[in-house]
């Protein structure tokens, strides 16, 4: 029996339920009345290390980014979360958000319809694009993992297909106190919330971080 868990850390949602507005686009990732939303988290050295750069605070919320990775094996992310564009994949030389060096340095599961041949970056990360559903992309993702946990990234949409299967372990929130009034919520308001009980809480200066273990 594997003692592999399926993680969610450093997941950001407003204070009325959103974690991304309309219309996410290339100019605008989290999509409309957004402006600010990782603030928090690019104010930490932690996350400035993310993207190669010097600057940040070693503040109450860099502990959370830096640790964010911690004992991770791989990674599953949406396809919203890899890329803007929808349908077959085309050749137009995008591989992501962060560059050619992502920050998951980890064999990272993109859930998708359309196949596509892995995809291998700096640092140790190849995106897998995984068609088979997510109960089978989690499967591949803990075998990768090599008997570590499996860190899922978002967005919430994919989130909450997990959620809705019972196969999250350990989910971390961090709300951001801003209204986006609008968007992709992380929790669909029809149905009964999901059995988990939350473990820590803590505000910082900036945001509040939310963990919240599934009930066995």
């Amino acid at each position: 029996m594997t003692n592999q868990r399926l993680v969610v850390r450093c997941f950001m949602m407003s204070v009325d339920g959103f974690a991304a507005g309309v219309d996410q686009r290339l100019e605008q990732p989290f999509g409309d009345h957004t402006e600010g939303f990782t603030d928090w988290m690019f104010a930490t050295r932690s996350g400035n290390l993310m993207l190669g750069l010097d600057g940040g605070e070693e503040n109450a919320d860099d502990p959370f980014v830096a640790h964010s990775f911690d004992d991770i094996g791989a990674a599953i992310l949406g396809r919203n979360m890899f890329a803007t564009s929808r349908g077959p994949w085309v050749d137009d030389g995008w591989t992501g958000w962060w560059g050619p060096n992502p920050p998951y340095h980890a064999p990272t599961f993109v859930v998708t319809h359309h196949p596509r041949d892995p995809l291998v970056m700096e640092g140790g990360t190849t995106f897998h694009f995984a068609t088979a559903g997510i109960e089978d992309t989690l499967e591949r993702a803990f075998a990768a993992a090599d008997g570590k946990d499996v860190r899922l990234m978002g967005g919430a949409a994919t989130i909450g297909q997990y959620l809705a299967a019972g196969l999250v372990d350990d989910l971390h929130i961090v709300v951001v106190p801003m209204l986006i009034g609008r968007g992709e919520r992380l929790f669909p308001e029809s149905t009964p919330p999901p059995p988990y009980v939350c473990v820590e809480h803590i505000a910082t200066s900036a945001v509040v971080h939310l963990r919240f273990e599934r009930e066995r």
